[in-house]
């Protein structure tokens, strides 16, 4: 097996199919998994091993230049909106006439492919036309059923959602703390790269107890509930300053690069730095449903606790169950509420009525 899946954790099936597919590699490949699971590591390192002469060595000029990211004939695309539009596959389909310019072929990884359910025709006519030095990695999310036919032109690789004891495996290899490294997996979602920045972030259980410590914190009056949903939006939003880091210094270090080469501006930092904010606003809203997840834990450890009580904590038993309830209505609420704020107080409101 190529060197160049080492950093592709606990996806062995994945890795084996895109490995021996290096042996007479197709037209198109569909990488469908949730983000964390290991699929832009592994787009990367099979683009990367697609290019090389020898199936990823790890050590010749493409594999050089391509874990630099500065290989010509691999290039990354990236919608230009809030979905992957017919311009965007336009685009996408004059690249994909372009000849290779080091290797023998080039490759082509179009991101967030989930999103063109509505210019699904534009890419499905690229998929069907390939130019035959062309080879397309296309990473999805999810699979929606307006790309069941483009899924049909690729060779698809499920990339599931990484256990707990993987990520708390992969966080107390790196040096993390066991139980600090179970605590972090479970925030997690199966996503290690956030897993990875939570085991770098000193703020991350003082967070975690402020919403474990929220059905405490409720009162009946309005104001104690106003203060405890601005108190709970504010350390979500906080949450990002080590992500923002990250990216702060990756664009440095992108750019010192194109320096040394002697480019006098970094190519496609526009786009990066809108990636770069697409990956923030999402895990905002991955942090968003992990303190929720740590609040229906909270509820869940007073439901077993009042169970556990007999006859006469039933009414607690039933106040806990009820709040369970409303705070998993309300994890899909909050994807589509603009006002997080105010549906934050809505939901504790709920959780107090429930208590009395």
């Amino acid at each position: 097996m190529t060197p160049l899946f080492d950093e592709v954790v606990g996806q062995e099936a994945a890795i084996a199919t895109l490995t021996q597919a290096l042996v007479s590699p197709v037209h198109a490949y569909l990488l469908v998994g949730p983000s964390g699971s290991g699929k832009e590591l592994a787009a990367e390192a099979f683009a990367a091993a697609l290019v090389c002469p020898d199936r990823g060595c790890g050590t010749c000029r493409n594999c050089q230049l391509a874990a630099a990211r500065r290989h010509p004939d691999i290039i990354e695309t990236s919608r230009t909106g809030a979905t992957v539009s017919v311009e965007d596959l336009r685009s996408l389909a004059a690249l994909a006439q372009r000849r290779p310019l080091e290797a023998a072929r080039q490759v082509l990884i179009v991101d967030d492919v989930h999103l063109a359910t509505k210019s699904a025709p534009a890419l499905l006519k690229t998929l069907e036309e390939p130019p035959p030095s062309t080879i397309f990695i296309l990473l999805a999310d999810d699979l929606p059923p307006e790309l069941v036919t483009i899924a049909s032109r690729c060779v698809e690789v499920a990339f599931p959602p990484l256990p707990m004891r993987t990520i708390a495996s992969a966080l107390a290899g790196g040096g993390c703390d066991p139980e600090t490294a179970r605590t972090i997996a479970r925030a997690s979602g199966g996503n290690l790269d956030r897993a990875r920045l939570l085991a770098e972030d000193s703020a991350f259980s003082v967070r975690l107890s402020l919403w474990a410590s929220a059905p405490q914190r409720i009162g009946s009056g309005g104001g104690e509930i106003a203060i405890l949903a601005k108190d709970l939006i504010e350390v979500t939003e906080a949450a990002l300053a080590p992500l923002k880091e990250k990216h702060a210094a990756d664009l440095a270090a992108r750019i010192a690069e194109s320096e040394a080469m002697g480019e006098r501006s970094l190519p496609g930092r526009k786009e990066l730095t809108e990636k770069q904010a697409r990956l923030e606003r999402r895990y905002r809203s991955e942090e968003l449903r992990a303190g929720l997840g740590a609040l229906q834990r909270t509820y869940a450890d007073l439901l077993a606790e009042a169970v556990s009580g007999g006859p006469e904590r039933v009414a607690e038993a039933r106040h806990a169950g009820a709040s369970i309830d409303a705070i998993t209505a309300s994890i899909a609420t909050f994807r589509h509420n603009p006002n997080e704020l105010l549906a934050l107080q809505s939901l504790l409101v709920t959780l107090a009525q429930n208590r009395i």
